[in-house]
């Protein structure tokens, strides 16, 4: 893409983990008022430092991190799905307007079953959809606009690329991601994106006229946004109580192509406790509490891609990296040291690797996917660097994802399977003279697959078949 659609990238506080799920409750986003209690309900992934904090106690801290029960699970995934989707498909763009006739959306051949026959015989085992770009256009029935695909004739005005898309991936044993634009430009077109207005209480979900589930006795919540912020605590109500389970929710940061006076400052702590409350074994990636951007969307870690990074707190109870997004060394001794007047905690915060398998994140007539030599050198410098590979498939107008790149995935597949053809966990496998550990940071790859930290016990934080060390003190 033209543009980054993350340099602004975020993630929640401590706070948003702990799940409420009462009818009525109250999600309070301060993460000093739950402290103890997520101490006691999960492992301390994240732990306070100090500016007075020396070289040996900073290490000390970072050995003593430990990733939650879903980072684990994320990161076995080893690579992941993205499927960008939607009204950009038929005007070729990569970022709308919010102008766009929901007319032009016609995906008149969908086949959401292809996309999942061709993911799992790729190997994936989890895939992301698009559900709302920036442009504001929705792949499902809304409640909260009609910038979405009610307002088009296909399938006589009543389809839902939401429903098809989770029900096909369950269908094929892949789990159900979610992405949700925070930046909406069709909303800011009607005056509820970027308005200044004001954080206020809100009942999620937000009852409209004629709204089919009044009378019914829906879990409800009181959260802080601003009117924007409620319209997408509203939508992600919907996407997780009427599509779940969801096992992913995929934010990125970046604002709307609107004047730089218009703002519109996120809700992150309210969604995060909304999707905790409502999804509590989803991972919330790349602008979240769980999973990172690498910081290039080329699909390549560093060499040395930490787990245990220096972050520190912003507005809304975000995270925000201590070091710039970029900067080539994240979680080594001396990054410790060069974040410790910034930072406030060291958190186990792993790394996502995105590209496409063209060079655009949507589908364009003129582009073909990348050689399986492509594909395969960026596994190995993202998967086996520490980090899970997230790989963009982009469907084609007709609503299928072209023939050459479902071929081109399970060439990419029978690749690595020939590359890697030693599970090392398996009972007779040779396993590699061990060397000595490091924190929080594999080892570089072998041609053999590693046990993973639920077989070994072990705390640091490599990738699947990279394999998985401890830390050194």
């Amino acid at each position: 893409m033209a543009v980054s659609r993350r340099l602004f990238l975020t993630a929640s506080t401590a706070s948003t983990a702990t799940a409420l799920a009462a009818s009525s409750a109250s999600l309070a986003p301060a993460h000093a008022a739950t402290a103890g209690a997520q101490a006691s309900a999960e492992p301390a992934y994240r732990i306070p430092i100090s500016s007075s904090d020396s070289a040996e106690e900073l290490v000390r801290k970072a050995s003593l991190v430990r990733p939650t029960g879903r980072q684990l699970a994320w990161q076995a995934l080893e690579k992941t799905a993205f499927l960008h989707f939607g009204v950009n498909t038929f005007t070729g763009l990569e970022w709308g307007s919010g102008e766009e006739d929901p007319e032009l959306f016609q995906p008149v051949g969908l086949d959401t079953d292809q996309w999942a026959r061709a993911l799992r015989d790729g190997g994936f085992k989890l895939a992301i959809l698009t559900v709302k770009h920036h442009d504001g256009f929705v792949l499902y029935p809304t409640r909260y606009t009609k910038h979405s695909v009610a307002s088009s004739s296909w399938a006589g005005g009543r389809g839902d690329v939401l429903r098809n898309f989770a029900d096909s991936m369950r269908r094929h044993g892949i789990k159900v991601g979610v992405y949700v634009s925070p930046a909406d430009e069709n909303q800011y077109l009607h005056g509820v994106y970027a308005n200044g207005s004001p954080r206020a209480d809100h009942t999620v979900p937000t009852l409209v006229e004629g709204d089919d589930r009044d009378g019914k006795d829906l879990p409800t919540f009181e959260l802080p946004a601003t009117d924007y912020g409620a319209h997408m605590l509203n939508q992600l109500y919907e996407v997780l109580t009427e599509y779940g389970p969801v096992d992913e929710v995929w934010f990125d940061g970046a604002q709307g192509h609107i004047p730089p006076d218009k703002v519109e400052k996120y809700d992150w702590d309210s969604w995060y406790a909304l999707v905790r409350a409502l999804a509590p074994d989803a991972t919330i990636a790349v602008s979240g509490p769980d999973v990172r951007w690498v910081g290039n969307e080329g699909g390549l870690a560093r060499e040395d891609e930490w787990s245990v990074v220096p972050v520190k707190e912003k507005d809304y109870g975000r995270t925000d990296y201590a070091l710039p997004y970029d900067a080539p060394d994240q979680g080594s001794r001396d990054a410790l040291l060069q974040a410790r007047e910034v930072a406030q905690y060291l958190q186990w915060w792993p790394a996502e690797c995105d590209v496409s398998i063209r060079s655009g994140w949507f589908y364009h007539e003129d582009q073909q996917p990348k050689s399986v030599e492509q594909l395969t050198d960026i596994w190995f410098r993202s998967v086996g660097r520490n980090s899970v590979l997230l790989l963009n498939i982009p469907p084609d107008k007709r609503g299928l994802l072209p023939d050459a790149d479902v071929a081109r995935l399970r060439e990419f597949r029978e690749r690595i399977e020939a590359e890697l053809p030693a599970d090392l966990r398996r009972p007779g496998c040779a396993h590699p003279r061990p060397r000595p550990p490091r924190r929080g940071r594999p080892h570089p790859p072998r041609r053999g697959r590693t046990a993973r930290p639920a077989d070994r016990g072990v705390r640091g934080g490599g990738g699947g078949r990279r394999g998985w060390r401890g830390w050194r003190g």
